[in-house]
């Protein structure tokens, strides 16, 4: 594999983790400015959600 590819791959898994979290924080908290500071942890705060919610990752 390419580093190009490798590279692609990181970038696209790093906006993915960034968007969930802005959804995440949308929906909990409705403010614009948690919403951008989640968004800067990205894939962080979306696995402290899903340890820190009722039923955990089992949904």
């Amino acid at each position: 594999m390419s580093s190009s590819h490798v590279e692609k791959a990181t970038n696209a898994g790093i906006g993915l983790g960034s968007a969930i979290a802005v959804a995440i924080s949308w929906s909990v908290n409705k403010s614009i400015l948690w919403a951008i500071l989640h968004g800067f942890f990205g894939w962080f705060y979306v696995i402290y959600h899903a340890f820190t919610r009722p039923g955990g990752l089992s949904g």
